[in-house]
């Protein structure tokens, strides 16, 4: 057990001390692999059969459950605070490169393509496609087995869609994964620091 290894590299028995303080597990013998350049913040859950791919991040109380079905999050991929990736069986949460997962947010069981942003609290439901580009409103639900057009807006209870993206709204949403991927940085070296060492606790 001591020479397993995730398809990246990094020895299984490693994630602890290369992601402290987040909980990674396996399910059914199966381990996350986690791109060493990856950033899994202290207390996400990764657990079964998931990728996490290079520069991307998994934030503060995010789940990322791989049981019955694979999970992948492709480069860039930000999933924010206290967001949930789950799966169904036959249903795959697969998130493509420079994507936005806001903050509460539920993929569960869907296809969601590159530079999709899927705004804080909304939910997406099995077997549905959200298309490249697309934006899912914050709040909006999208049903089970939905399409998503490339590069639309949907918004609501049901999620309707509102129209095309907007060039300027384009530009502000085309910077989000870079700026996380900064963040993530950042925070990486900060808990590298270990700062929390050497103090008295007073």
């Amino acid at each position: 057990m001591a020479d397993a290894r995730t398809s990246s590299g990094v020895p299984v028995l490693d994630l602890a001390a290369a992601f402290p303080g987040a909980i990674i597990l396996p399910y059914g013998g199966i381990w996350p692999r986690i791109d060493p350049s990856a950033f899994i913040a202290p207390g996400a859950v990764v657990a079964g059969d998931v990728e996490v791919g290079p520069g991307a991040s998994v934030w503060f109380n995010a789940t990322v459950r791989g049981d019955v079905a694979p999970v992948r999050i492709g480069s860039r991929s930000n999933v924010q605070d206290g967001a949930v990736l789950h799966v169904d069986a036959g249903a795959p949460c697969l998130v493509g490169d420079d994507v936005t997962i806001g903050h509460g947010a539920i993929v569960h069981g869907s296809r969601v393509g590159d530079g999709v942003t899927v705004g804080m609290g909304a939910v997406v439901l099995s077997w549905s496609v959200v298309g490249a580009g697309a934006i899912v409103a914050a709040g909006a639900l999208v049903p089970e087995r939905s399409e998503v057009d490339p590069g639309t807006i949907v918004a609501g209870v049901p999620a309707r869609t509102r129209g095309p993206i907007d060039p300027r709204r384009r530009a502000t949403l085309d910077g989000a994964a870079a700026r996380y991927s900064g963040y993530a940085a950042n925070y990486r070296a900060a808990i590298a620091a270990r700062p929390w060492e050497g103090t008295d606790g007073d």
